[in-house]
């Protein structure tokens, strides 16, 4: 018993700060969300914010921006990620320094990817544009940012840049743990390289391709950084995702609770999206 009264004062602290750092926001935001309105110091609940968010058209727009967003970034996050996992999985000189290179894209924070990538795609002085224009494929300047029907696609190029390593270390390490008596066998009985892919490469790294997937939905709903940094969700909503709309309705149209009935609804959707990765994690203990 005293070993255990021990074990609980050295947790308490690790649990009270748990609790005042992401409890506490948590019960606030879902209370919010509810739009309290207070007679006689009793509390009455309304659903009215989440009515409004089924009406509202730009909640609307943005989740289907979002979903585009999510959806383009994973997919192409996984098949660079991939790529590139199993390049650096073969005997290639200097494949310590390949590999740090491979993940620099990854320790650029957020906000930085976003500046360097708008500097990229500036219309006057942008490397891009320099570039393209010199290999004569442009003849005038391309407004990546500003123009509709390119801005989306430009943040979801600057994203995949910023994001495939993430899936790619996942995959290296599941890579590396596949015997490679398996390749040499079904080698030895006449396998391709593309049998060889899709019979053991890829039934091998069921488990850690649902991992790198779930966690990178997750962290791509949770974007924000990036896009506002490039975009600020402009022009007009095209590049407006979630989590920007959050802070929009928070910082700059002070909509406190409507801002918290976004928040929980897009909790919501990444608690649903986690599923996955909390199966296998469950069924591993």
């Amino acid at each position: 018993m005293k070993d255990r009264h021990w074990a609980y004062t050295f947790v308490s602290p690790g649990v009270l700060l748990f609790v005042l750092v992401l409890g506490f926001p948590v019960v606030i935001t879902v209370v919010n969300s509810f739009c309290p309105v207070w007679s006689s110091g009793i509390a009455k609940f309304t659903l009215q914010n989440y009515r409004k968010v089924i009406q509202d058209w730009v909640f609307r727009k943005v989740f289907v921006n979002t979903l585009l967003f999510v959806s383009c970034t994973v997919l192409f996050h996984f098949l660079v990620g991939l790529m590139v996992a199993m390049a650096l999985n073969t005997e290639v000189r200097a494949k310590r320094v390949l590999r740090i290179l491979a993940i620099l894209p990854w320790t650029v924070p957020d906000s930085i990817s976003g500046v360097i990538w708008k500097f990229i795609y500036d219309p006057m002085g942008g490397t891009l544009n320099s570039f393209l224009l010199r290999l004569r494929l442009i003849n005038t300047p391309i407004e990546w940012l500003s123009n509709p029907s390119l801005s989306l696609m430009s943040v979801i190029f600057a994203d995949i840049w910023r994001g495939y390593p993430f899936v790619m270390l996942i995959l290296l390490a599941g890579l590396q743990s596949i015997p490679q008596q398996i390749y040499e066998a079904a080698e030895v009985d006449g396998a391709s390289t593309l049998g060889r892919f899709f019979h053991i490469t890829l039934p091998q790294l069921k488990t850690m391709i649902t991992i790198a997937l779930a966690l990178d939905t997750i962290w791509q709903f949770r974007r924000f950084g990036l896009v506002f940094t490039l975009t600020g969700g402009g022009p007009g909503r095209q590049t407006e995702i979630l989590p920007i709309l959050v802070y929009k309705q928070y910082f700059n149209y002070f909509n406190f609770e409507y801002a918290a009935t976004i928040a929980v609804v897009s909790a919501v959707v990444i608690l649903t999206l986690s599923l996955p990765y909390l199966r296998i994690m469950l069924r591993r203990e």
